[in-house]
């Protein structure tokens, strides 16, 4: 699936103001396995001095951090949601991001696109990165 706007915020000043202005990410579907994509991508988020909340119905802990079963659970704000599902998860995703309140970025991973739900985030004052890995863009600033 192509991704219907892949410019948005995926300029290289665009990604450097996001990663500039979040310091708590939530990571859904952040898997304990360290051999995993989300579980190195938030390690070296986590590294890198960002406050990492992991999103996984399995676990108490990962990463060092207390592990919440949905966004809902989180009983603090996130900046950024940090998005590791299949596409077809992302308009409840994008539901709970403005049902939470105060989420500034909705992030789809690296081969992730929905455009319904990038659309209803952005609508609701997110930006919206989609197809993009966020360690990757960490890495090139």
């Amino acid at each position: 699936m192509e991704c219907e706007f892949p410019s948005i915020n995926s300029n290289k000043q665009e990604i450097k103001e996001i990663f500039e202005s979040i310091k708590t990410i939530a990571v859904l579907g952040l898997s304990p396995d360290e051999t995993k994509d989300s579980h190195r991508v938030a390690k070296y988020l986590q590294e890198a001095g960002y406050k990492i909340v992991p999103v996984y119905p399995k676990e108490e802990t990962i990463l060092g951090e207390k592990v919440y079963n949905s966004l809902a659970e989180i009983p603090f704000p996130v900046d950024m949601v940090n998005i590791f599902r299949k596409p077809n998860a992302l308009d409840a995703i994008a539901d709970a991001c403005i049902a939470k309140g105060g989420v500034k970025v909705f992030w789809a991973q690296k081969g992730i696109v929905n455009n319904e739900a990038a659309h209803k985030a952005k609508d609701a004052g997110m930006k919206v990165v989609q197809n993009m890995c966020s360690m990757v863009e960490h890495r090139s600033l």
